[in-house]
Order: C-alpha cells, then sequence, then structure tokens
C-alpha cells in the first residue's frame, strides 16, 4: 500500500511541476484558451510564420510599432504571437499581455450589455432614447441649406435603442462634417469623455440637434456613448461596473477596464510620436494619460488580444464561453444579421461601410462573398478602433481574430487588410 501510495505522491508531484512549468512559460493560463497546433484546426503553420514575418518587416521600416495578434479556430487557440515594440521611443519589446486602447472596439461589448438587459425585460429595442434618458426628449432635426445654414425643425421620429445600436439614431461625431449642426456635437467618443460628465454630455447633445432623421441614415458617431449611460440609468452602476460584473469578469476578461492600474502601466502599448504617413504628431486619447469624466461607451475601454479575443470567441459560440452564458443564440443571430434597409445604406456616405457589407446590432456584417475587396464569409461580423485595433469573428470557418496595434495613423486600414488577408490565406483545411 506504501508502494502505491508513494508512486502516487511522485505522480502528482510531477504533474504539478509540469503545469507550474506550463505556467510560467505563458503556454497555459486560466484565463486563456484551449491550445492547438494550427494544423490540428485547418491552419498553415507556414503561412502564419509569413504573416509574423510580414509584420515584422512594417515594423522594421517603421511603418508600425508593434502588434499582438490571437487566433483561434474550432475554438482553439492556434495562434499567439506577438511583434515589435510596446513603447517604441523606450525600445520596450511587445509582450503577448500588453494593454492597448481599444477606442471604438468598446463599442460591441456595450452592445452586448444593452442586449443582456433586453433579454431580461428591461428594455425593447422600439422603446423611444427619452425613456431613460428624459433630457433628450423632443428632438429636432438640422437641415442644412445650400448657403450652408441650418434650420431647425422637428424629427418626424424620436430615435430608438435600435437607432442607437445600428447608428441611425441621428447622433453623428463632430468630426464627420462641417456644417453648423456637427459644430454642435463632440468630435469622438473619448474626446466627450475626457472633457464632459455623462451628465454634461447629454445636456450637451440634448441641445444640439440630430443630423440625419431617425433611421434614415447611417451615420457612425456617439449613438453607443448614449447606450452606455443607458445602461447606467437602468442598473444604477457605472458602466464599467456593469461590464466588469456581467462580462468581463465571467468570461476571464482580467485586463479589461476603463482604466489602466499603475501596477499594469508598464505594459500599456504606446504610438508613434508622429504619424508615419504625415510625420504629424499623433496622440492615443486615453486615462492613462488624463483621466476620464466618464466611461463612454463608444471608445474607452483597454484591453489586450487575449482578453478580447475570449470576449469574440463568446460570440462565435453563440453567447457562451467557458460554462458562462452571457447571451442567448437567438439574440446573438439578431444582433449579427442585416439591419439596414437596402435605401438606409444607399444614403450614407460614410466607407466604413464598405461593399458587401451591412451593419447589425453592434457590428459590421457581410451580407455577400461578392463585391467585397477582401476574402471572407457571408455572416462574419467585425468591429475595429481608431487607435488600431480589430477583431472579426467568421461562423462559417468557426474563426475568431484579434489584431491589436497601436496604429492611430490612418495606416491602420492597411494592417486591418493584410492581417485579415494572410490569417484568411493560412486557412488549408
Amino acid at each position: 500500500m506504501k508502494t502505491f501510495k508513494a508512486a502516487g505522491d511522485r505522480i502528482i508531484i510531477a504533474l504539478s511541476v509540469v503545469l507550474a512549468i506550463a505556467l510560467l512559460s505563458g503556454s497555459v493560463r486560466a484565463d486563456q484558451l484551449p491550445l492547438s497546433q494550427p494544423e490540428k484546426v485547418g491552419l498553415s503553420s507556414d503561412r502564419l510564420k509569413h504573416l509574423m514575418a510580414t509584420l515584422k518587416a512594417e515594423v522594421e521600416t517603421g511603418r508600425l510599432p508593434g502588434a499582438v495578434i490571437a487566433i483561434a479556430r474550432r475554438g482553439l487557440l492556434a495562434h499567439f504571437e506577438s511583434v515589435g515594440f510596446r513603447d517604441p521611443e523606450a525600445n520596450a519589446a511587445m509582450p503577448r499581455d500588453a494593454i492597448f486602447s481599444i477606442a471604438s472596439m468598446t463599442k460591441p461589448m456595450v452592445s452586448v450589455a444593452i442586449m443582456m438587459l433586453h433579454e431580461e425585460g428591461k428594455l425593447f429595442l422600439f422603446d423611444p432614447v427619452d425613456k431613460y434618458l428624459p433630457a433628450l426628449a423632443n428632438m429636432q432635426l438640422a437641415v442644412t441649406k445650400i448657403d450652408g445654414t441650418v434650420d431647425i425643425v422637428p424629427a418626424a421620429r424620436q430615435p430608438t435603442i435600435q437607432d442607437l445600436l445600428r447608428h441611425t439614431s441621428g447622433f453623428t461625431y463632430g468630426s464627420n462634417g462641417t456644417t453648423e449642426a456637427h459644430e454642435m456635437q463632440p468630435v469622438s467618443s473619448s474626446f466627450a469623455a475626457l472633457n464632459y460628465t455623462g451628465p454634461e454630455f447629454i445636456d450637451l447633445l440634448s441641445k444640439a440637434p440630430l443630423i440625419n432623421q431617425p433611421g434614415a441614415v447611417w451615420d457612425y458617431g456617439l449613438s453607443v456613448d448614449v447606450l452606455g449611460l443607458i445602461v447606467e440609468a437602468i442598473t444604477g452602476k457605472s458602466l464599467g461596473a456593469f461590464l466588469e460584473d456581467r462580462i468581463w469578469k465571467p468570461l476571464g476578461m482580467v485586463d479589461t477596464s476603463f482604466v489602466v492600474p499603475d501596477a499594469k502601466g508598464a505594459r500599456y502599448a504606446r504610438a508613434f510620436p508622429k504619424d508615419p504617413l504625415t510625420s504629424q504628431p499623433q496622440v492615443v486619447l486615453h486615462a492613462i494619460d488624463r483621466p476620464l469624466k466618464f466611461e463612454c461607451g463608444g471608445g474607452c475601454a483597454v484591453s489586450t488580444a487575449m482578453d478580447y479575443l475570449r470576449f469574440a470567441q463568446m460570440l462565435a459560440n453563440k453567447g457562451t464561453l467557458d460554462g458562462q452564458r452571457i447571451l442567448s443564440r437567438k439574440t446573438l443571430e439578431l444582433m449579427t444579421s442585416d439591419q439596414l434597409d437596402p435605401n438606409v445604406r444607399a444614403r450614407t456616405t460614410s466607407t466604413v461601410l464598405a461593399e458587401g457589407y451591412s451593419f447589425g446590432l453592434g457590428f459590421i456584417v457581410r451580407t455577400q462573398i461578392g463585391r467585397a475587396d477582401l476574402a471572407g464569409s457571408t455572416g462574419e461580423f467585425a468591429w475595429g478602433g481608431a487607435f488600431g485595433t480589430y477583431f472579426w469573428v467568421d461562423p462559417q470557418e468557426d474563426l475568431a481574430v484579434v489584431f491589436m496595434a497601436a496604429t492611430p495613423s490612418e495606416l491602420r486600414a492597411h494592417f486591418r487588410a493584410l492581417v485579415k488577408n494572410l490569417v484568411l490565406a493560412s486557412i488549408v483545411d
């Protein structure tokens, strides 16, 4: 009996040592996804090496400071690598757990939060916005005349929760135009959060006219910042507290927040001081350098590649991950469906809605394989952030990809296309 016990003890000790080594090497962590060799999930190791070599070349030419990319297929982590520098001025290497300002990649998480409240019967998509934020009642519409002056007229109807989710509310970014009405809107989500409290932001919107009739035009803007404040109005919690309790903590998103704690500051990824294209100064606006006045749902969170991959994998799994149910399958089907009438798409002037795509409730959604200028699948959904981050989920390929970089330059569009093209080229099953 003692012999068997001793042997059992030795096995337990050996397994513990193996696990400890794995944990120290970063190959196994409770907050990661199960690991797989690329070939076991239909990806080519050689082609993924080419992806990383291409990104390394971009670093060496001074166009990309650094990046982290995480790829999951069939629910398994097949690729998780970093390249370049976390802080190019300090020559600090990019770690895989670098923390990035994700800008508009905050929006999908807030959209999920709204749909969680929808599932609980605490709101309906057809509810007018002023039901939860009374200051936004009786919104008026700006009609810009040929001479550039603006007439203010009553809106045909008031914006709804659904309008906010699909960016047909009439709210916009001030940077989207040059009219008098645009000048009355904050230029961006992060600008709003750095300069106004939540009540001040809503008061500002209440005094500014809508740019378009609700439901008529897809116009990317401040809608999800309004949704974040609706989450706070319904739950009585700050947006960050609700996301932490209901999404981030259940999904093991250990580094996602609206602040970067001092203890994690050395992991924060920074952009080049100057735009590689224009040589003009470039800035990533975030609370690591200046405190937020409110937690903006449209663009103020920080995250890591692995944290966001877990969120993306939950979406790929139709609302669940590691036994944690965040949303129902039917709700995800609604969110990732085409929510825009063809006339709405036809009236938008934004290049964000590319050929072959429409918009759902929180994501861009691919409606057809043809007409788009990159490979992909009907039904894939995605979104990116103005500071250089990007993710997409392809249900047909059972694929979830997160690319993190601090590239507020217009080069970010190049890197998104490059990464997507090379990741899809690595599929060999």
